[in-house]
This record gives C-alpha cells, sequence and structure tokens, in this order.
C-alpha cells in the first residue's frame, strides 16, 4: 500500500510484448509461473524484487523484475483502460519503473509503466518465492447487513519491506483480529503475527478488531517504527521491535492523530520538504493531507473521545489541488505518482511534484 508529475494526456496502450522478468540467486527462489488470485499492495525488496500481496490466497510473492533504469517524465498523463481496476502503485527505487497491481478481467495482474504505455508483466516464468501468513480468515461471506462481508479481502491490507523482514497489516482469525505480520526475507518460513489493539479517539475506545490500512516505516530517536492510518481516522505508531515478535497478548499502539470520522485512509507516502519530514495521506472523503510529524516522538498519545468528526493530535493541511487521489507513491526527492479517480473521469496516472 505505498510514490510524482509526467507531459501531454494519453490513453493507456497495453503493449501486446509483456514485459521481461530476470532470474535471480538467491535462498527459496526458484524459477517457475505465478498465479495471483488477486493483486494487492505492492512494495520493493533489494536487488529489483517486487513484493505482491495476495489478499484471495493470504499470500505474498516476490518477484524479480527487469533491472533497466528510466527516465520518467514529469508531466507524465496516461489514462487506465476501464477494464483496470487497480489495487496500488510501487515504484522501483532503483530503476524508477513504475509498477501497478490490479484485476483485469477477474484476474490479478500486475503492469508496468513503460513511457506512454501499460505493459502487462509476464507471469509464466519468472524467478519467485512465496509465503503463505498464518491465521488467515476463512474464505467466505459473513455477518449482516452493513457488517456483511468477506474478511478474507482483509488479510492483507498493506505491506513494506523494513531490515530483512516483510512487514503486512491485516486480518487474521481469533477474537482480536487486527495484526501486523513479519515475515523474514527472503521468505523462509510463514512468519509471526502479532495482534494490535489502539484507542479510536472518533468512537471513544480501544479496539482490537480494528485494521491497519496503510502504513509507513518512520525512525523516530533512533527506533523504528510503523505509522498506520486506521478507518475513521485514527493515526497510530509502533516500535517495530514490539509488533515483530511474539506476545502474550495485543500491543496497544499509541494513537498520535484522530483526522476525522466517516472516511477511510487509502494510500500513505514519508517524504522530506526543507528539512523536515512529512506524511501524505490519501482518503476516501477529506483529501489528500500533508501530516506534520513534528513532536511525534512524544510518549503520550490521545486517549479522550474525539466527536463530530473533530480532529486532535499531529497537525495537518489538505492539498486542495490534488482531487480523486486513490493511490500514490514516491518518484523522487521532487516528485510523486498518483492516481486519480474524480467522480465523472477516467482513471488517471501521473507525475506531480512534491507539495
Amino acid at each position: 500500500m505505498r510514490r510524482s508529475s509526467l507531459v501531454a494526456a494519453c490513453s493507456v496502450a497495453i503493449t501486446l510484448c509483456a514485459s521481461a522478468v530476470y532470474a535471480i540467486d538467491l535462498p527459496g527462489f526458484s524459477m517457475g509461473e505465478v498465479n495471483l488470485k488477486s493483486a494487492g499492495p505492492l512494495a520493493f525488496a533489494p536487488d529489483n524484487v517486487l513484493i505482491v500481496g495476495d489478499p484471495k490466497a493470504a499470500t505474498l510473492v516476490a518477484i524479480k523484475v527487469d533491472s533497466q533504469k528510466v527516465e520518467t517524465p514529469s508531466n507524465l498523463s496516461l489514462t487506465i483502460p476501464d477494464d483496470i481496476q487497480v489495487a496500488d502503485l510501487a515504484v522501483n527505487p532503483d530503476t524508477g519503473v513504475i509498477y501497478l497491481s490490479a484485476s483485469q478481467g477477474g484476474q490479478g495482474k500486475i503492469f508496468r509503466v513503460d513511457g506512454d504505455k501499460l505493459t502487462p508483466v509476464a507471469l509464466d516464468k519468472v524467478s519467485r518465492a512465496t509465503a503463505t501468513l498464518t491465521n488467515a480468515p476463512e474464505d467466505k461471506v459473513v455477518g449482516e447487513g452493513r457488517r456483511r462481508g468477506n474478511p478474507r479481502d482483509e488479510s492483507i491490507t498493506d505491506l513494506a519491506y523494513v531490515d530483512n523482514q516483510v512487514i503486512v497489516t491485516g486480518r487474521t482469525t481469533g477474537e482480536a483480529s487486527a495484526a501486523v505480520h513479519s515475515v523474514a526475507y527472503p521468505f523462509q518460513e510463514s512468519g509471526v503475527a502479532m495482534p494490535i489493539e489502539i484507542y479510536h479517539a472518533a468512537h471513544g475506545r480501544y479496539e482490537d478488531d480494528a485494521v491497519a490500512r496503510v502504513f509507513v516505516p518512520f525512525t523516530i530517536n533512533g527506533e523504528p517504527h510503523l505509522l498506520a492510518g486506521f478507518t475513521c481516522t485514527p493515526l497510530v505508531k509502533f516500535p517495530l521491535s514490539a509488533v515483530t515478535k511474539p506476545q502474550e497478548k495485543a500491543y496497544r499502539g499509541t494513537t498520535v492523530a484522530e483526522l476525522g470520522n466517516r472516511n477511510r485512509p487509502l494510500d500513505m507516502i514519508v517524504y522530506e520538504k526543507s528539512g523536515k519530514q512529512y506524511l501524505l495521506l490519501a482518503n476516501s472523503a477529506r483529501g489528500v493531507m500533508k501530516v506534520s510529524t513534528e513532536d511525534i516522538e512524544r510518549e503520550d498519545g490521545l486517549t479522550e473521545p474525539v466527536r463530530g468528526g473533530g480532529v486532535a493530535g499531529q497537525q495537518y493541511e489538505t492539498i486542495e489541488d490534488w482531487k480523486g487521489v486513490v493511490q500514490l507513491d514516491k518518484l523522487n526527492d521532487k516528485s510523486a505518482v498518483i492516481i486519480t479517480q474524480a467522480e465523472g473521469q477516467p482513471t488517471v496516472l501521473k507525475t506531480v511534484a512534491l507539495p
């Protein structure tokens, strides 16, 4: 779940020739075919390895991709065909190539941006490794009314590579169903699922079934943390060391902001500007927020209700000219790639300057 602006707008052409995928000599990798039941969150590991989350299969797939560098225009604008439903985008930090995970014709696929074209990545013969998550919910629809749904679809909500681990947020079985998984990379085992708990200020209570929708790795006082966004919209920090080892009970994160109710975070990145670090958080109902990280190291968090759609904690500003953003990733130190889905308009991928 994880990143800038390019020249004249043009429709995306799907090339007939699928992009090449290259072999890699890493433990646990082998040549073969990848069949995605679904294509969800994306992240990159070292050596041009793309990590794909497949929520339907509750599986992580690592795929070696092209190592050739590209120069992405600063004014790119591509229209995504209507039959492609994008789940996530990620920029390869080593090459600058933009990748998309998507559903097309009911099948999970990976695409890459080649200039002004969208190219499907061939997955029939690739160097790949897989890891299946522990305690994934059963793949079936449950519940009634507004709560009716398939919890398996939330087995992987976001992921990132951090310090030789792949960190995954999502839903597991059991009463405390929100969790953070840590899987050693290269994949040698299924990893650890650590239940988490948050104080949800808009609801005025502690919750252990609120799944992190998006997160970013973030260093606080020299210690790696996760900053995670939840529906309705708490921003919570977790020390990485606390959520990557087994504990007897759910680990309670520190809620550093309440960013407004009736809202769902869609994607988040961290970047630096003028010597300060910011979060950019795309939302379903409250636009794109530029969130300050000043004083985020404080130990005390929100523990009192924030009612009526109010906000508290970390300060932010709304980026008013970024309308309908559903996905984003950092392209370089000055630019980001965004995907917009404005009402009544086509889905567009473009590069923009970081605000």
